[in-house]
C-alpha cells in the first residue's frame, strides 16, 4: 500500500478505522494526544488547533471524532467540570462562566445543561462568600470606599449589578458596631453603585 508523509514528516498509512489513507492523520493524532495530556479539551478547541497546524479539515474532523468515540473527548463532561471549577474555585458568576464556555466552542445545549448546576441561590451564596472573604481587608476604610471596592470585585466576576449591590449592603450591615451614619449610607444605596457595578469599577 502506498504511504504518504504526514504534517510532521511521519509516514502514514490507513486513516481512521482502517479507511483509506489520510494525509496527516497520524500527525494530527499526535497533536491531539499531546493536547489532551495537558488537560481536557472540547471538540471545537481540538479541531481549531489541528486546522491551525495545517491539518486538512476532513482529517481534523476524523481524528477528533475518533477520540470522541473512545470517550477521550467529551464536551458535556468538560463543560460540567469547567462550570464547577470556575464558579466554586474562582467565584465567577453564571454569566461569566457562560461566556467562557462559549469562547471554548461549547454547544448551546451542552453549555445550558452544565450551567444548570448554578441556580440563583447558589450564585447569591457564592457572592456572599466572596464579600465575606474580602471584608477584613477593607476594614478601617470609609464605608463608601469599602462598598465601591466590594461591588466592583463582584462586578468583575460577572455578578449582576443589582445582586452585587444588595449583597455588599447586607453583608456590611451585618458587621458589629456599624455606626448610625454608616447604616444610613447602607440603607440608602441605590442607582449610582448599581451603575458602578455594571462598569466593573
Amino acid at each position: 500500500m502506498r504511504t504518504v508523509r504526514g504534517a510532521a514528516g511521519r509516514r502514514t498509512g490507513a486513516g481512521p478505522s482502517g479507511g483509506p489513507p489520510s494525509d496527516g492523520y497520524d500527525a494530527a493524532r499526535g497533536y491531539v494526544l499531546s493536547a489532551l495530556a495537558r488537560g481536557p479539551r472540547t471538540r471545537y478547541q481540538l479541531t481549531t488547533m489541528l486546522t491551525g497546524k495545517g491539518v486538512a479539515p476532513e482529517v481534523a474532523a476524523a481524528v477528533v471524532d475518533r477520540f470522541a468515540t473512545v470517550d477521550l473527548v467529551d464536551d458535556a463532561a468538560y463543560a460540567e467540570a469547567w462550570v464547577r471549577a470556575r464558579h466554586e474555585g474562582r467565584g465567577l458568576s453564571r454569566r461569566a462562566v457562560a461566556r467562557e464556555l462559549q469562547a471554548r466552542g461549547g454547544e448551546d445545549e451542552v453549555a445550558a445543561e452544565a450551567l444548570a448546576q448554578i441556580d440563583a441561590h447558589d450564585e447569591e451564596e457564592r457572592a456572599r462568600e466572596l464579600v465575606d472573604a474580602k471584608l477584613r481587608a477593607t476594614r478601617g476604610l470609609p464605608v463608601a470606599t469599602r462598598t465601591r471596592r466590594l461591588v466592583g470585585m463582584l462586578a468583575r466576576k460577572g455578578y449582576p449589578p443589582g445582586l452585587a449591590t444588595r449583597v455588599v449592603r447586607e453583608q456590611l450591615a451585618l458587621e458589629p458596631d456599624v455606626d448610625p451614619q454608616d447604616r444610613r449610607f447602607l440603607d440608602g444605596l441605590d442607582g449610582p453603585l448599581s451603575e458602578l457595578a455594571e462598569r466593573g469599577e
